[in-house]
């Protein structure tokens, strides 16, 4: 006996369909060109792989089960899936990837990507997009670890973390950050700019490296300052929002918040720190990137994308 798997085939689907149109079947094994014993045994077979009874007989007519019916409303959209596979395998075969897979460092504002995801899906690609959220360090080990075939934004020097066999890159440009408190905190009253020792007496909030192993990295603390660590830069604004503590933020980041009044910008008695953005990517082992990955670093090579990753961020409407 067939499993279902083996049952349910597209001219399975087929036949069902016909016979439930014709509501009968002889009338369905006419229509196909088969004699109704074939048709009728070929029926049986299913039922049986199913365990289910898909058509009543009891009647001069094959009446759909409520089983049945189901089985047919899943049909077109099975064929479907079967159909969309065929155009994306036919299509990959030319050269476009299955799967490309992106970690954004969470520097990087997430609007202009949504934009350039929208560019890459309009002329229906067989490509799937994932998107990886990363900070840190965590940012260039996707790529380098191999974890994702492109990487956005990268706070580190390229020359030492993307040595890496396959790995290139290229800067974006450089980003600046500004020390923020909210209105109710300590410091934002202080006169002159904020020294170490002072900031030591007050938390700091950090975003954690979302490296998967090995030594992670941190930015901007103190020794004997206390930290609170959170995921992601956009959840460290939050936190600075509700006077949960201080840290440096990127300036675009933090912008239309200080504009509103929820974040006061205090200068520090060290530099304010810039960071160099990069992108960098895998190539594969022949040496030539598929032709999603070529989309994409077509794009991010042009100077508006560039300005829009790295100063496109926006209030999310809680300002």
């Amino acid at each position: 006996m067939p499993t279902a798997r083996e049952a349910l085939t597209p001219d399975a689907l087929a036949m069902l369909q016909a016979v439930a149109d014709s509501g009968s079947f002889a009338a369905a094994a006419r229509a196909l060109g088969v004699v109704p014993s074939a048709l009728t045994y070929r029926v049986r077979q299913i039922e049986d792989a199913l365990d289910v009874l898909l058509f009543d007989r009891s009647a001069r007519q094959a009446r759909v089960t409520e089983a049945g019916a189901e089985l047919l409303r899943e049909a077109p959209r099975l064929l479907g899936e079967i159909d969309a596979v065929a155009n994306r395998v036919r299509r990959v075969a030319t050269g476009w990837e299955a799967q490309l897979t992106i970690a954004l460092d969470s520097a990087v504002a997430i609007e202009p990507v949504l934009e350039l995801a929208a560019g890459f899906y309009a002329p229906a690609p067989p490509t799937r997009l994932k998107l990886l959220d990363e900070s840190l360090l965590g940012t260039v080990r996707a790529v380098t670890e191999g974890h994702a075939d492109l990487a956005i934004g990268a706070i580190v020097d390229a020359t030492q973390s993307f040595a890496a066999p396959g790995v290139h890159s290229r800067p974006l440009g450089e980003l600046r950050f500004i020390y923020c408190v909210a209105p109710r905190h300590p410091l934002a009253k202080t006169r002159g700019p904020l020294t170490d020792e002072l900031l030591r007496h007050h938390r700091a909030v950090a975003t954690a490296d979302s490296s998967r192993g090995g030594q992670g990295m941190t930015m901007n603390l103190l020794g004997g300052q206390d930290v609170l660590t959170v995921p992601t830069l956009r959840a460290k604004l939050q936190a600075q929002l509700h006077g949960l503590g201080g840290g440096f933020l990127p300036e675009p980041m933090a912008r239309p918040y200080v504009e509103a009044g929820r974040l006061i910008v205090r200068p520090t008695a060290r530099p304010s720190p810039t960071g160099q953005m990069h992108c960098a990517w895998r190539v594969p082992a022949h040496g030539r990137p598929g032709k999603a990955l070529q989309w994409w670093l077509e794009r991010i090579d042009q100077p508006a994308t560039r300005r829009a990753l790295l100063d496109g961020h926006r209030a999310d409407g809680s300002v």
